[in-house]
């Protein structure tokens, strides 16, 4: 660094750059196309802006970060404190100035574009007995002639009218017994989980029995609600992991646990802090309330798993990767500061190894390989890849550290999954033109009104999929070669390969925002395809396979990928196409 001026990364959108000293947040923030809300002109009135300044030493970055990396709060970020419109912990990034290195955090509310689920839920056909059921039994009223407790008489009801015996009660729950009875003029609804365990209580008829199933990954988080008494999924949310600002990947939130004193308990406040969101989001959409959540099943990473867990994730740093659990665990949501339903269980895979997670277990009970003859490929695709090969005679599993390149992080015009970012992309051979598709609209860019249907979004990035697409393309159409090297010759035919240093880059679109895919990006989806293949192949070999019979893609990434160019790239071995599926 000079002395006059200043590296800013911006997390979780994994942008970063030089900027002079005194730059104020939001202009630094702007120039390299991160998307913070401000509708007052940076003039500190709409606080809108908000973002924290993250805290401690990241080694991935070369950056220590801490309150002192920016200005001091001024009269204006005091006013909006006392406005209660500046929360605890923030600023405002038009107010904020640039005095060293720093990492800043944009929460999700400070977002323009909301993140979209990409981890999307899929129906299957599945023999329904839930955990958790609601029973509605009338209690007999006390009387001077039966001098037996509430407690009694309600366990009484419920072996008389659905013969449950032997059950327990929450203590929570005991306390609000007589309460909740009267209110309910001596007729209840019950919450039994396993048949064994009352954990919850209702006054009246109560209709509302929710479970939430929750994928934590590294970079994203998904949750899809579940109406425990039908089956149906009734909502979906997704939000990045906001543990990203600790770091990218899952070894360098190892190291961020390890070089800071207490930074395992920072990122456990902050996964858990984000689950409770969800949980929010999806009984909103839902029209319910978290309270109606009474069952909670998370799989994760073992990094991600530990977090959850608030267990320390630093055995898992190095060999020989050794877990400090490696069985199924069930605590009380309570217990794990998930905001739903006190008394609700969440209920957390087990992880199979030390990088071979719950994320895993859940895929292969999801897919079944082990019930079938064909020899099949499952791929959980995201920042850590986990993979499973074999069928009914055997199963192999690896983990291969992909990075978050496949999930838009690292790629100069990558982003989150969120309306106006590029998802498909199709290139002519011939003249080299693109059209695209962005999430949001339905219409591809050279159709017509299609400028009118994303002015609300307008084109801001590249995701996941569109990266994986655009590389594909360009490969196919020729910009790039075998080697992976961006074509200069190809300039004298079109005006989309420009010089970039002493590279080629490919202009994707031109708009408020050039989005262009440059030699290093694909360099960086070069590495991650390397390394997904990479334990593909030694799973072949240890199994003794050429081929494989069965694809299943699964994750953020792996989820909304066309197989057809995950082959092109090479990142899966070619199979027939009728047998991959995401």
């Amino acid at each position: 660094m000079s002395e006059g001026d200043a590296w800013v990364v911006f997390l979780p959108a994994g942008k970063r750059g030089r900027f002079a000293l005194g730059t104020p947040v939001l202009q630094a923030a702007r120039e390299l196309g991160v998307d913070i809300d401000s509708v007052c002109g940076g003039r500190g009135l709409c606080g809108r802006c908000q973002v924290v300044v993250a805290e401690g030493e990241f080694a991935k970055h070369g950056v220590r970060s801490g309150e002192g990396s920016v200005s001091a709060p001024g009269e204006v970020e005091a006013r909006s404190a006392r406005r209660k419109v500046l929360k605890s912990g923030r600023r405002l990034s038009c107010q904020a100035q640039l005095c060293s290195d720093v990492v800043i955090d944009v929460p999700p509310s400070s977002q323009v574009h909301r993140q979209v689920v990409r981890k999307a839920a899929d129906a299957r056909e599945i023999a329904l007995d839930p955990v958790v059921r609601l029973y509605y039994v009338e209690v007999r009223e006390p009387d001077m002639h039966d001098p037996s407790g509430d407690l009694r008489r309600l366990f009484d009801a419920l072996a008389r009218e659905w013969q449950l015996t032997g059950l327990g009660i929450e203590i929570g729950i005991l306390r609000d017994l007589q309460t909740t009875l009267r209110l309910g003029e001596w007729k209840v609804t019950v919450a039994v989980h396993g048949g064994r365990q009352i954990i919850g209580l209702w006054p009246g008829l109560h209709e509302r029995a929710l479970g939430m199933a929750v994928d934590v990954g590294s970079t994203t988080i998904a949750a899809h609600l579940c109406d425990l008494a039908t089956g149906e999924v009734v909502a979906s949310a997704g939000m990045m992991n906001p543990q990203i600002r600790f770091g990218e990947d899952l070894m360098s939130r190892v190291s961020y646990a390890m070089m800071n004193p207490g930074g395992a308990v920072q990122m456990t406040l902050a996964v858990r802090t984000a689950l409770s969101e969800l949980a929010a989001d999806v009984a909103a959409q839902a029209g319910a309330v978290p309270q109606d959540i009474l069952e909670v099943t998370l799989v994760g990473n073992p990094i991600m798993h530990h977090l959850v867990l608030g267990l320390d994730p630093t055995e898992l740093g190095g060999a020989p990767f050794a877990l400090a659990i490696d069985q199924a665990i069930e605590q009380p949501a309570a217990a794990l500061g998930i905001e739903v339903h006190p008394q609700a269980r969440v209920y957390v895979l087990p992880c199979i190894a030390g990088h071979v997670g719950a994320d895993t277990a859940g895929m292969i009970l999801a897919e079944r390989p082990d019930l079938g003859a064909a020899v099949t490929l499952l791929v959980d695709v995201g920042t850590n890849a986990e993979i499973v090969l074999g069928n009914r005679d055997r199963l192999l599993a690896c983990s291969s550290p992909t990075g978050p390149a496949f999930e838009g992080a690292q790629i100069s015009c990558g982003q989150r999954a969120a309306p106006g970012a590029i998802e498909r992309v199709r290139i002519d051979p011939e003249t080299l033109e693109p059209r695209f598709k962005v999430i949001g609209c339905d219409l591809w860019s050279d159709d017509p009104g299609f400028e009118e249907a994303t002015k609300a979004t307008g084109v801001t990035g590249v995701c996941g999929s569109g990266i994986i697409e655009v590389i594909a393309e360009m490969y196919l159409a020729g910009v790039i070669n075998q080697d992976g090297v961006v074509d200069g010759g190809m300039a004298a035919r079109s005006d989309r390969i420009v010089a970039s240093d002493r590279t080629f880059s490919y202009v994707l679109h031109r708009g408020a925002m050039t989005l262009s895919i440059t030699q290093t990006d694909v360099r960086a989806i070069q590495l991650a395809k390397a390394a997904l293949y990479a334990g593909v192949r030694l799973l072949m070999e240890e199994l003794r396979v050429e081929r494989v019979e069965r694809i299943r893609l699964a994750g953020a990434f792996g989820a909304h990928i066309d197989p057809k160019y995950a082959m092109v790239l090479g990142m899966i071995p070619d199979c027939d196409l009728l047998e991959v599926a995401a």
